[in-house]
């Protein structure tokens, strides 16, 4: 009985420390194809990042993103929660560095907002945090973080529609704050697109069903979110234990279709480039970036 416990014991030890020192910098590219344009228009490269989490100290993740300039998106889609501290800021600006020149949007997520507190990792696997106050959390500089992200011609889709001609494909876009924290007033961006809108897209930071379904029904036919760390923390053949949000864990990270009001979309998820630094683990989840090639539809 002794032996097993303690085979057990540094299993869990080895678990954590692999998903601590190797796994949480093995970052990926996934690429995903979406056919949600008209018919005879050009294909778009959407580049979709989310959950850096950046401290000054995590320089290999700062060197996986200001890689992905290379990869020449057409559009790029920050879905929130990009530092972990104060100082991070002008690394994430220098890391993006040219993909801040791109044709870019952006939304805020709760930890734009303030720093990271302790919780007990445990707690996720009972309940969702939505709703937790911040108050007693250490406020970051939000705005300072607003213009690193604007500073390049990138636009704040919180709580903001716009349109955009990417490539002759025109393009409306609208966002909302953080549903996690309650920040999120669809109402704000709601209506069905323009007539001369030929994609509309939707951007948030969690993933909650009453963004999606609100998105979905007005006529939005593709939608990026982050938030979920992909579970962070998965069980390899059986994949996430939680969401942190009432997204189901099937949908966690990747592309699915969102149903509602008899209509469809895309919903893309990212399980982002990283973690809270009080929890700094992954395990069967390594941190990602996509890329999503737009394509003509079927349909």
């Amino acid at each position: 009985m002794m032996r097993t416990v303690g085979g057990l014991g540094l299993a869990a030890a080895a678990c954590v420390a692999y998903g601590t020192f190797v796994e949480s910098r093995s970052f990926q590219l996934r690429r995903v194809s979406v056919p949600v344009l008209p018919a005879g228009a050009p294909r778009l490269r959407v580049l979709h990042i989310s959950d850096a989490h950046l401290l000054v100290r995590n320089r290999a993740r700062a060197r996986f993103i200001a890689g992905l300039a290379a990869l020449e998106p057409d559009l790029v889609v920050n879905t929130g929660d990009n530092v972990a501290q104060p100082e991070a800021i002008d690394v994430l600006a220098e890391s993006l560095g040219r993909l801040l020149k791109v044709p870019g949007v952006f939304v805020m997520g709760s930890n734009d907002y303030t720093g990271p507190k302790f919780r007990n990792p445990l707690a996720y696997l009972v309940r969702s945090t939505e709703g937790k106050s911040h108050a007693d959390h250490t406020p970051l500089p939000t705005d300072r973080l607003r213009a690193a992200l604007s500073s390049g011609g990138w636009h704040d889709l919180t709580q903001a529609k716009i349109h955009l001609d990417l490539h002759g494909v025109r393009c409306e876009l609208r966002g909302t704050d953080d549903a996690h924290l309650g920040r999120d007033d669809y109402a704000a961006v709601a209506g069905r697109p323009s007539r001369k809108t030929q994609l509309a897209i939707g951007v948030t930071h969690a993933p909650y069903q009453r963004v999606l379904d609100a998105m979905t029904a007005d006529g939005v036919k593709l939608i990026f979110a982050g938030h979920t760390h992909g579970g962070q923390v998965c069980v390899p053949g059986y994949g996430a234990l939680t969401t942190n949000c009432d997204l189901e864990s099937s949908r966690v990270k990747g592309l699915s279709k969102q149903k509602a009001a008899g209509k469809s979309s895309y919903l893309h998820v990212s399980a982002g480039l990283g973690m809270s630094p009080l929890a700094p683990y992954r395990f069967a989840c390594p941190p990602e970036a996509t890329l999503l090639t737009l394509t003509p539809s079927n349909g």
